[in-house]
């Protein structure tokens, strides 16, 4: 058996440790009209009829993966992604972003890569890119780290929360790349051993080597989601599934509940992680299992916003809202089984 804490990385100890960071900044939050609640995909600040979102996220070990195989041009698309899927979730449409790269000792060739992949995302996303920071840390830096910081922006009357979920609201899943940037060092405990594969690198499940599907960029959602924000349809909630898996439905509506009854097929990577040792249960809380973004509409609208999405991503009625299940996640796994987050 192989689980997140076992790769070194503990969910409840983070966020006892977020809480303690947390609880020392709350009184910052007097000193501007701030609209969301801490733990939510994105914040927002009023300014006057609009608000502006803003979010911040980092690559993660998926950097280290990209250090095995010597490929960095994709990992900026992963530092976009991460952010402007979370600006999202509020309503929001991206705007613009920076970048903090922190390097061990300066390397051209690396830092053109990783330029190469900002660039493609901030396309992806219709975002400028607006400026950045370059710091050399030789004592604390091992190569390279990636984060970025993005802002959107937001009509007050347009922000969406999840407050509006109601009873019986549809989850639309959208579909993920693959493990997207999130779970790498459960991922890497699985396949790797002191950065050396440990199993075949090309598996007979998979279509690509196992690095390669693992640098599978992250999906970037704006396209879909954007116009659907600019649709006649209601949207009830937006839910970017990262770290932490299908957990991260309950940032939002307090006290609802989701059932989730027909995910599509998991990709066969997630499959081969489950056979090789994580339990099914730890899947769940962690990956994405092939669905990378939720949308909650009502049921009426379901169809008109699928239609939507399939546009530009494969989009599938995964579930529902309850309230018999408050502040709880039912799935039923690919392995027909049931399990509650």
């Amino acid at each position: 058996m192989v689980t997140y804490s076992e790769s070194g990385v503990d969910i409840s100890l983070e966020e006892v440790t977020v809480s303690a960071l947390i609880s020392k900044l709350k009184e910052t939050l007097s000193y501007r009209e701030v609209i969301t609640e801490s733990g939510h995909f994105a914040a927002l600040v009023k300014l006057g009829d609009k608000a502006i979102a803003m979010s911040t996220d980092g690559v993660g070990s998926k950097i280290l993966v990209a250090e095995m195989m010597e490929k960095y041009d994709t990992v900026g698309i992963d530092c976009i992604a991460m952010v402007v899927n979370d600006i999202l979730c509020v309503g929001a449409e991206p705007i613009a972003m920076v970048d903090y790269l922190a390097v061990e000792k300066p390397d051209p060739e690396i830092a053109g890569q990783i330029g190469e992949g900002l660039k493609e995302g901030c396309r992806q996303a219709k975002v400028a890119m607006i400026g950045g920071e370059t710091a050399s840390l030789p004592e604390i830096i091992s190569n390279f780290d990636l984060a970025g910081t993005g802002i959107g922006i937001v009509d007050v009357e347009n922000i969406i929360t999840g407050d509006k979920i109601v009873d019986g609201d549809v989850l639309i899943g959208i579909e993920s790349s693959g493990i997207h940037s999130n779970g790498l060092s459960l991922a890497r405990k699985v396949f790797f051993d002191d950065n050396q594969f440990k199993v075949d690198d090309k598996l007979q499940y998979l279509e690509t080597s196992i690095g390669e599907e693992l640098l599978k960029p992250t999906l970037i959602y704006v396209n879909p989601i954007v116009e659907l924000l600019k649709s006649d349809l209601e949207v009830h909630g937006l839910a970017h599934i990262t770290g932490g898996g299908f957990t991260n439905l309950k940032r939002l509506k307090k006290g609802s509940g989701y059932i989730i009854e027909t995910l599509p097929d998991p990709k066969t990577i997630f499959k081969v992680m489950h056979k090789l040792g994580v339990p099914l249960e730890e899947m769940y809380r962690v990956f994405n299992m092939g669905i990378g973004f939720v949308v909650i509409v009502k049921s009426e609208d379901a169809k008109k916003a699928i239609d939507i999405i399939k546009k530009y991503n494969l989009a599938f009625k995964i579930g529902t809202a309850t309230d018999d299940i408050q502040e709880k996640v039912s799935i039923k796994t690919f392995k027909k089984d049931v399990i509650t987050l």
